[in-house]
Formats: structure tokens, C-alpha cells, sequence
């Protein structure tokens, strides 16, 4: 324990500003109360031991973030518009998120710039009628109805989900026309989002140009219901989010250029970091690329002032710009999912691959078949607590699509950066990302499919229990085994594990019956409850036929029967 908390004070120290903060979304403390418990616990540090002293400085530091996530929360809950519900003026607006449209209308967070001429800067739901959707970054001029949220209603609750993100109004809009684009810096990532999006649809279009703008950008606006519903099924779903694997590549592909290029090691750190803040920029703010960027960041900026590196003091710096943001974050399943998986490779991997080593595996399987193990057992709760269902097959998935993610997102950039050159290059590059997407959505396809693709939170719970069941008896039986009888035990594991895989994916396939119309004239007749007392009244003749039931029970029947005969 010692040596964990000497090699890994500073990330102890950043994650206890974490909690302070992700404890003020429940807890509301005054500054002046956390600053005299901060300055308490401070004053401590002058009579405690070493360790102690540590303990101490992490109480205060909680406490500083505590009082500044009550800050925060103050101002995100603090909202002009609520005292405007029910009325109707001119607003002006900036979308500032992309638009998702459904059969009945188009709904898209924005920022409220002015109702009724009067200033305002406030988040809000913009709700469009049904037609054309303003790009991310328009400057809108509509005619709003405010409202507000929906209470909770079918297992959703709107008004809690906007409160998370700082919206506490809805703005109906009967009309609307974009008068310009928002400039500055966030301008220039609508610029750069809009260029990736031109590129990848030079050679791809459809589904496959869905699925490619969402590995590269994290955009499922433009993914079909059904093909959204493969993807969680089958637990692929998080390649349609930017993630950390995102940023590696992305990071790699122009340290690897600037060697190319012969630039100096300082030159490329710094492009890195500048190219890693633009993509960011373009694809916006979400929990898993900020946390992934600021990890980047800090790992080129470490390099540059030699200073050693601490993956886990990445994740909790990651973690606290987040949350110094919105300390609503740490209620939200995409940040929980995030830093659940990345924790789990940090811990689970290095330990898993110590089992799947042995399996006949190559390296590259079994290396991404600990990683799909690892973050499926630690994101499963975080998915049953949240949407009640976990993918059962998502290592499978994630196994047999591992290759072709890298190629959607490698592809799909290259296309990007090409496209101002050569657009005829970008659209080959765009071509062969939608071929790798459409191995993504087939395998999405074939795995939501299979029989119990998602099981719910009894019949999940019930096969945790009985997997690790079969690991405590594993376990057991290997003390016991030789290092040959293991090998055997391991392979004849691996061999009943692919056989129950593959006889699952061929019922899976297998075409269902097909039903035949019968030929001929079928006539079905309902028996009421004075036919059901007539025959019980009749029970005990022997020359009781439908003729006789139907002469009783009800005349017409009788003769439609008759003109039948």
C-alpha cells in the first residue's frame, strides 16, 4: 500500500479533487464552510506522520473541489428562461451540438444569445419542425414557445437528463432562419468538422458514410434506428464514439510523419499536441476524447520537461477537467463507461493476458480478447444499471471487428487531409473506409441477432454468478493439475467454447420457417358464453354436432353455416 501511494500521490491528490467535486451534484456546501474545513485539514498536516500528512492534504483538497463543484452547480442550475415558460418571443440562437431529427421533429441543443431583444446565455433544447437541420455552429433567428421539460414518463426522464447538461427550458420553434456561423475558435472546429464530413462523403454514402463519420467523429445522427439497434446489441456501440484509440492513432500517425519529414523530436511533440487540440475542437466535448487528449497532452508535454510519465495521474487529470466543467459529468453513462473501461485496461489486462497467453491464440487476438474481456466485466454493471440490458456477445464482437475500426478511422482521416490536395485521392481513401465500415455493420448485424444478444439484469446477474462459479472450480482444478493436463484443460476449453459459438451462429442464420397459406375456405367461429353454457347443458347427449350448436346458440351462424355447406 505504501509503495502504491508513494509512486502514485499525485493522482491520489487529483482524484480526491475529483470526488469533492462529483460530490457537490448531491451535497451543497457553502464556500466559506469547505474553505475554513480545507484550512483545518491543512493545519492538521503540521501534527500528523508522513502518510497521515498525505490522508490530510486529500481531505482539503476534497474539500476545495467540493466547494467548487457548489459553485458550479449554482451556476449551471441558475436559469433566466424559467420565468419566460409559456411565453412566445423572437430568440436568437447558436446550435451548438448536431441535430437529431425523427419523424415528428428536430431537436438540438443551442445557446441562447437574446428573447425578445433582451441579452441571454443559457443552454436550451431548440425544438425544430420537420424538414431541413441547421448545421453545428449556425446562428438561428426563431420564433420560440418556451416550455418545459417532460417529467419522467416510459422509464425516461427528460427534465433530469437536460438538468445534467445545464438545460432547464425546451424552445418550441413554429419558425426559424439561420442569418450567419459562429466564428472564433469554436468556429474553427465547425470548419474542420465540416471538412472531414466533405471528404468522407466523396466516396461513401448511406449507412457506410454513418458509420464511418461515427468512428471518426463520434456522429450516430445520420445512423438508421434498426442499424443503431445492431450496434448496442451487439456491443459495438462505443465505435460510434470517439475514444482514446482515436487519439492514439491519431497521435502516432504524425509523430510517425514528423520522423518522416526529418523534424526535430520537440517539433513533433508539439504538433502532436496541436493536432490532438484540433481534433478535439472538431469533434466537441465529449468525456471519452477530452479524457484521451488531455492524457496525449500531458504525456508530450511530460516528454518536452523530462519529467516522468503516470498513466493513472492522465486518467485523473482527465477526469478533473471534466468534472470542473460539469460536475453533472460524473452522473452521465458516457463518462462512467469511459474511465470504467480504461481502468479495467489498466487493471484487468495485464492480468487476463497472463491466462490467455497460454491459449493457441496469436498475439494480436489474445491481447484484443483481454482487452474485450476486461472492459466487457467492467462497463456490464454501468450498462444494467443505466439501460437495464447488457450484450452478451460483445467479445465476440469486438474480437472479430477489432481490425477493421482502426482502418474506418485511419482511412477516414487520411481522407480528410488529402481531400484539399486531391479530391479524386480522398474519395478512394473515403471508398475503402465505407468497405471497413461495412464489415462493422455486418458483424453488428449477424452478432444482435443471435439468440439472447442482450440479456436483462436476472439472466445477467445469473450468468455472472455461474461464469465465476466455473473460475473458482478452474481455478481450483488448476493447483491439482500438471502443466501439461492445464494445456489440455485450456484447449479443450478454447475448442468447446468456439464448437457452442459456432452451433449458436448457424441456428442464428438459419432462415426461419416459412409459413404456407392454406388452400381452400376457413371459417372460425367464437363461442360466446351462452354457446360455452349450451354446450355444458349438452354435454351428456352423444348426437351433439356443430350443426345442432349453431341451430341453438345463434340462428345466423346457423344459416352462414348453411349457405358454407
Amino acid at each position: 500500500m505504501r509503495l502504491v501511494v508513494g509512486r502514485h500521490w499525485p493522482a491520489l491528490l487529483v482524484a480526491s479533487a475529483c470526488f469533492g467535486i462529483a460530490l457537490s451534484v448531491w451535497v451543497d456546501v457553502g464556500l466559506v464552510t469547505t474553505i475554513a474545513g480545507a484550512l483545518g485539514a491543512l493545519g492538521a498536516v503540521l501534527v500528523l506522520e508522513r502518510w497521515q500528512r498525505l490522508a490530510a492534504v486529500g481531505v482539503a483538497v476534497a474539500l476545495v473541489g467540493l466547494g467548487w463543484g457548489s459553485l458550479r452547480m449554482e451556476a449551471l442550475n441558475a436559469s433566466v428562461l424559467r420565468a419566460e415558460v409559456g411565453e412566445t418571443g423572437v430568440a436568437e440562437l447558436v446550435t451548438v451540438a448536431p441535430a437529431r431529427s425523427s419523424p415528428w421533429s428536430t431537436r438540438v441543443i443551442a445557446m441562447a444569445r437574446a428573447f425578445r431583444r433582451a441579452p441571454v446565455k443559457e443552454r436550451v433544447l431548440l425544438v425544430l419542425p420537420v424538414g431541413r437541420s441547421p448545421p453545428r455552429g449556425a446562428i438561428l433567428e426563431a420564433t420560440v414557445r418556451v416550455a418545459e421539460p417532460r417529467p419522467s414518463r416510459n422509464g425516461f426522464d427528460e427534465r433530469g437528463w437536460l438538468a445534467r447538461q445545464g438545460v432547464h427550458v425546451v424552445l418550441d420553434a413554429s419558425s426559424w432562419r439561420q442569418i450567419g456561423r459562429r466564428g472564433g475558435v469554436a468556429g474553427l472546429g465547425d470548419r474542420l468538422r465540416d471538412r472531414i464530413e466533405r471528404a468522407v462523403g466523396r466516396g461513401t454514402g448511406g449507412v457506410r458514410r454513418a458509420i464511418v463519420l461515427g468512428v471518426v467523429l463520434g456522429e450516430d445522427e445520420g445512423l438508421p434506428a434498426p442499424v443503431q439497434d445492431d450496434f448496442r446489441a451487439s456491443g459495438l456501440y462505443h465505435l460510434l464514439a470517439v475514444s482514446g484509440q482515436n487519439v492514439a492513432f491519431l497521435a502516432a500517425g504524425v509523430l510517425c510523419l514528423g520522423w518522416l519529414l526529418r523534424l526535430s523530436r520537440v517539433a513533433r511533440e508539439l504538433v502532436a499536441v496541436g493536432v490532438i487540440a484540433a481534433y478535439v475542437l472538431a469533434v466537441g466535448w465529449q468525456p471519452s476524447v477530452v479524457r484521451a487528449a488531455v492524457a496525449g497532452t500531458l504525456a508530450s508535454l511530460a516528454w518536452l520537461v523530462a519529467r516522468p510519465t503516470d498513466r493513472w495521474h492522465f486518467l485523473a487529470v482527465g477526469a478533473f477537467v471534466l468534472l470542473a466543467w460539469m460536475p453533472t459529468s460524473a452522473l452521465d453513462p458516457g463518462f462512467q463507461l469511459s474511465f470504467g473501461a480504461v481502468a479495467a485496461i489498466f487493471v484487468g489486462v495485464p492480468r487476463l493476458r497472463m491466462h490467455v497467453d497460454g491459449l493457441p491464440l496469436p498475439r494480436t487476438v489474445a491481447e484484443a480478447l483481454a482487452v474485450a474481456l476486461a472492459c466487457g466485466l467492467a462497463t456490464a454493471p454501468i450498462l444494467l444499471l443505466h439501460f437495464g440490458q447488457v450484450p452478451l456477445y460483445t467479445v465476440l464482437a469486438n474480437i472479430v471487428a477489432f481490425t477493421a475500426a482502426p482502418l474506418v478511422l485511419a482511412f477516414g482521416l487520411l481522407a480528410a487531409l488529402v481531400d484539399p490536395v486531391s479530391p479524386d485521392a480522398a474519395a478512394g481513401l473515403a471508398q475503402l473506409a465505407g468497405w471497413a465500415a461495412a464489415w462493422l455493420e455486418l458483424v453488428a448485424e449477424v452478432t444482435a441477432h443471435l439468440p439472447s444478444a442482450q440479456l436483462e439484469a436476472v439472466p445477467a446477474i445469473a450468468l455472472a454468478v455461474a461464469v465465476a462459479g466455473c473460475w473458482l472450480v478452474a481455478r481450483l482444478a488448476r493447483r491439482r493439475l500438471g502443466e501439461v493436463e492445464r494445456r489440455r484443460l485450456k484447449t479443450l476449453a478454447v475448442a468447446a467454447g468456439t464448437l457452442a459459438l459456432v452451433a449458436v451462429a448457424w441456428v442464428a442464420t438459419r432462415p426461419p420457417p416459412a409459413w404456407s397459406r392454406p388452400e381452400g375456405l376457413r371459417v372460425t367461429f367464437s363461442t360466446s358464453g351462452r354457446a360455452t353454457r349450451c354446450c355444458s347443458r349438452h354435454r351428456g347427449r352423444a348426437s351433439w354436432s356443430t350443426k345442432d350448436h349453431l341451430r341453438q346458440v345463434s340462428p345466423r351462424s346457423y344459416e352462414a353455416w348453411g349457405s358454407v355447406r
